[in-house]
Formats: C-alpha cells, structure tokens, sequence
C-alpha cells in the first residue's frame, strides 16, 4: 500500500459546532469519518493546524511547506486538509515555496463539515488520496471529482460541491466511471532536487479598480510601506487615466521601487496590456503583466518573489517566467 501522510490544518472539513457556530477540530475527526478509503492506503496523521482557513497567512504559509518539505522523503504522497476560502492562496504559494516537489502534494477540505451525513468530505478525500497515490509529483487542489493545478485554482461558488475550477488551464486530472483519469499534458515536469524557499514579503497589497477609483490609493500604498501591487484592471487591459490618472501613480511606485503587477478583472482568458492606448501607457512606465494568471497566483508569486529580491529587474524576470504552470507566456 502507498503510504500517505495526512496533514491538517482546520477548516470547514473538520469543523464540529459550537457555541459560536462551526469552529475546526483535528485530524481524529477526518479519521472517524473517511470510511472504507482509508483501507487503501498506509495513512499516517499531523495536526499542525487548528484554523479558520481565514486566519492561514504568510506565517501560516510557512509552517505548511516546511511540514510538507520534511515529509516529501519518507512517503508516496501527502493530503492537506485545509479550509477553502483560501485554500487557493495556500495551493498557489505552496507551488512557488516548494520547488520540484518528488510527489503529490494535495489540499483538499470541503463545503460542508465532515460529520454531517451528506457532507461532500469523503468525496473530496478519497480524490485527494488518490491522486497522492497516483505517483504523479506537484502541487494540485482536489474537489468535486476535479483535480486542478494548486497555481490555477480559484474558488468560484460560496456553497455549491463545485466550489473551485481550474482557471485558463485544463483539469490535470478528473474522477469518473474510469476512476482517477489525469491529464498528463496539463501536468508540469519536476526537474532537479527538491528546494524549499519559503522567504516571502506579505506587504503586497490587492487593488480592484472601479469607475471613479481614486488614484490617491496608490500614494496611500507607498506611504503605508508596501512593497509590491497587483491591480485587476478593466477587460482585456484598460485602467483609468483621464481625470484619474493610474498611469502616473504606476510610474510613481516604479519610481520608489515597487513593482506593480497588472491582472485584468475577468476571470478567464488572458490580459494583454499591448492591445490599448491606456494598457500600452502603464506597460511604458514599467508595469508588469499578468497575463493569464489568476489573482492568487499573482499576488503569492509578487510575495515570494519580493522574498527573494527587491530589485525591480528580477522580479520582472521572476514574473517573466513560467515556475509551476501558473502563467502562458
């Protein structure tokens, strides 16, 4: 039997109610209720969580990819339980902290907690297991019988069982009549040793435009000690510049050596800023596009790159690269 290394960190999965509504517990709880799965697998458990997927930040980041990067030797895959409101952040860090990772790395959790008779938990579990049994290396996101890229997931619906999609890339893999059926092509190759980097700059700050933003956010950024920005403009690559003037502030944290990210708003396809007037003027001044990438991928790439150097330079090649599948260049 493969042996599989269960990780858990809370999250709605193993959430009981309490006085103050569901609040998670740990890895006994999974257990209990896996069912017949668990039989197939060698399964080993750590607790090194207990959280609200609200409450996982950067440090948080940390504890999981150095838990995952101590474990990678001794087992064939690892499952991490995780809440799913930021599952996406974490599956999407975890791919740029955790390099060449030898096996499957798989978060998974669920909309509805673990102990409740009709909970989608065991579904998602026993996907999770399978493909952490699959032998097949890196970072994925199991749920609804989907298997996504960990840098491509977004969750996309707030109750529903198919709660995140695989965004402007294929499924590396579904569960259906066949079993577990991977998409070998949508799977990127691990090349080299296993390095875990999991230095990251959190002062990366996330900023939706609207009609009539005021652009004084941006000094209000820079004055605050930000470090990096990623902004969603308009469709395919527009931002305002009339009356409101983004183009300028873009110049401006250029200038005071922040790099600024450029993602468009709409969740699929790609942003091209080379297409219009206003996207060719923020490009001109230094901006650094995103491409097809979703918000999570940017804004945990910006992080970790910002971890590993301030120079604007490197962090345009960083993002100038594609490290774990999360950008089409």
């Amino acid at each position: 039997m493969k042996k599989i290394l269960m990780l858990t960190t809370g999250g709605t999965i193993a959430s009981l109610p309490s006085d103050e509504g569901l609040a998670p517990t740990g890895a006994g709880t999974i257990l209990s209720h896996l069912g017949p799965a668990a039989a197939n697998y060698d399964i080993t458990t750590k607790e090194i969580l207990t959280l609200d997927s609200t409450n996982i930040q950067p440090e948080e980041w940390k504890i999981i990819a150095g838990a995952i990067y101590e474990s990678v030797r001794d087992y064939d895959g690892i499952v991490v339980t995780h809440g799913t409101d930021t599952m996406a952040y974490t599956s999407s860090m975890m791919s740029f902290m955790l390099r060449n990772v030898p096996i499957p790395v798989v978060f998974t959790g669920s909309q509805v907690p673990i102990a409740q008779p009709l909970s989608d938990a065991p579904l998602n579990l026993s996907c999770a297991f399978a493909m952490a049994a699959s032998s097949t290396p890196g970072v994925f996101v199991a749920f609804d019988r989907k298997i996504i890229l960990g840098c491509r997931a977004v969750k996309v619906r707030t109750t529903a069982f198919a709660a995140f999609e695989s965004v402007n890339y294929d499924y590396a893999g579904q569960v259906n009549s066949s079993g577990l059926v991977l998409n070998y092509a949508a799977i990127p190759p691990q090349n080299g040793a296993c390095v875990l980097e999991d230095t990251v700059d959190s002062d990366v700050y996330l900023l939706k435009l609207t009609p009539g933003t005021n652009p004084k956010l941006v000094d209000l950024m820079i004055e605050a000690g930000c470090h990096g920005i990623v902004i969603e403009a308009f469709g395919i690559g527009g931002l305002q510049f009339v009356r409101r003037d983004f183009v300028s502030k873009i110049e401006k944290a250029i200038d005071a050596g922040i790099p600024v990210v450029v993602c468009s708003q709409c969740l699929y396809e790609r942003s091209d800023f080379s297409v219009y007037q206003v996207g060719q003027k923020a490009l001109a001044k230094g901006a650094i596009q995103g491409f097809d990438m979703t918000r999570e991928a940017a804004v945990t790439k910006l992080m970790w790159a910002l971890g590993h150097t301030r120079n604007l330079d490197e962090v345009r090649a960083i993002f100038h690269t594609n490290m774990a599948g999360e950008i089409t260049l």
